[in-house]
């Protein structure tokens, strides 16, 4: 998957943040919509779409968009 369908993907999960602001640099714990059922959503299509279990360390160690994308990559062999 390449790094803007990612992106996009994760940015349906927030509901009121324009899709726009996001990007791969985006720092999507900063956002205001940003908590913890945003966080299970994520977890919940990690692991829906790529078969891949993260847990909430694993994000908060992640960044940005692409960090969270690196780490999916890192583990989708």
């Amino acid at each position: 998957m390449k790094i803007e369908k990612f992106v996009a993907l994760i940015a349906e999960e927030f509901d009121e943040t324009a899709p726009e602001l996001f990007n791969p640099n985006t720092r999507y714990k900063e956002l205001n919509e940003w908590g913890s059922l945003i966080a299970l959503s994520i977890i919940a299509i990690i692991d829906e779409e790529f078969e891949i279990r993260i847990t909430g360390a694993d994000l908060s160690n992640c960044d940005t968009l692409n960090d969270l994308f690196t780490l999916v990559e890192s583990r989708n062999v």
